[in-house]
């Protein structure tokens, strides 16, 4: 029987991811900041990849990831509660940077309650079961001994590894079909019922989307969050929220 999942109460959330923060994208940067600097109360829940990359928690020293700290922890000042989920791409971030952001972390998945309806939140990348290299890969990178000995090494060592793993990733996927890169239903409806959820809302995909979905004969749904870039030809970023009991986008 499996353990039970991490639970997490919450009021006002606001539901956000992809952001792929890097100092090479000035704009989403500043969007992100912008909304950051709005909050005040609810929840703002980061469900994975708030960065492009993340070599360990000495990034939060300097660079976008103080600026990134600095920015939560004001909006925790202001009685926000601020919760973060690992991504693919900021894997490694751990408590150091989230004691410093005034932010908490969050398992993946974790169950909720909006509106309600019981919901399950997740990055989304553990669904993506077609692509079996990215899940070994994953399982990878997620192991507590394989972290200790990556993050023993000297930092620059580490971003330059992490450089060389994002290229070979994005060289890949140009070669891979979309549906691989995707969700599988079947793993959706897996998750859905092991957390005993009608709902569920990740990000990581980078197609923001709303699916209907029937689960042993009930209706359920599934929202996928919209990444960020301000910084392309054609801007796009915000958030979910819960408006008159019912999921909606704002746009950042």
């Amino acid at each position: 029987m499996s353990a039970p999942l991490e639970s997490v109460s919450l009021s006002e959330p606001r539901f956000i991811s992809d952001l792929h923060l890097a100092q090479d994208q000035p704009r989403t940067l500043e969007r992100f900041l912008r909304l950051a600097g709005q909050l005040s109360g609810g929840e703002l829940l980061i469900l994975g990849d708030l960065f492009e990359y993340w070599a360990g928690d000495e990034e939060t020293a300097d660079g976008i990831g103080a600026t990134v700290a600095a920015a939560l922890r004001s909006a925790a000042g202001r009685g926000t509660r601020v919760f973060l989920m690992l991504g693919n791409r900021d894997v490694l971030l751990g408590d150091g940077f989230a004691s410093a952001a005034g932010a908490s972390m969050l398992a993946d998945p974790c169950r909720t309650t909006l509106a309600g309806v019981p919901a399950l939140l997740s990055h989304g990348d553990a669904y993506c079961t077609l692509d079996i290299k990215y899940q070994l890969f994953r399982r990878q990178v997620r192991d507590p001994m394989w972290q200790r000995a990556f993050l023993n090494r000297p930092l620059a060592e580490r971003r330059a590894i992490i450089g060389q793993v994002r290229q070979h990733s994005e060289s890949g996927k140009k070669a891979m079909a979309a549906e691989i890169m995707d969700v599988t239903p079947e793993a959706i409806q897996d998750a859905l019922r092991q957390g005993q959820a009608r709902l569920m809302i990740h990000g990581h995909t980078h197609r923001p989307d709303f699916h209907h979905l029937t689960l042993d004969g009930q209706a359920a749904e599934r929202w996928v969050l919209p990444d960020w870039d301000f910084d392309g030809e054609v801007p796009r970023g915000g958030y979910l929220r819960i408006s008159g009991g019912r999921p909606e986008v704002v746009a950042a």
